[in-house]
């Protein structure tokens, strides 16, 4: 079983390894969200639970579908 904190570190990891694949920074990623930039980088540091409405706005910022958020291997 994996901890609510595992998911969340490695939700992080997979936000920011998307991000840098499609080269966006945190502020741009954050502007395009119009979301402020420290709640980006709590998300991918796993600081905070996001909402899922979040998700939606990130994943739209990357232009995938949200499921596509959460399509990631679980390491621990």
């Amino acid at each position: 079983m994996i901890s609510g904190q595992d998911f969340l570190v490695n939700l992080g990891v997979h936000i920011r390894q998307i991000r840098e694949v499609k080269k966006i920074s945190q502020q741009n990623l954050a502007d395009l969200c119009d979301l402020p930039k420290t709640t980006i980088g709590r998300i991918e540091r796993a600081e905070m639970n996001t909402t899922i409405k979040t998700l939606i706005k990130i994943a739209n910022a990357f232009e995938i579908e949200p499921k596509e958020l959460l399509n990631f291997k679980i390491k621990n």
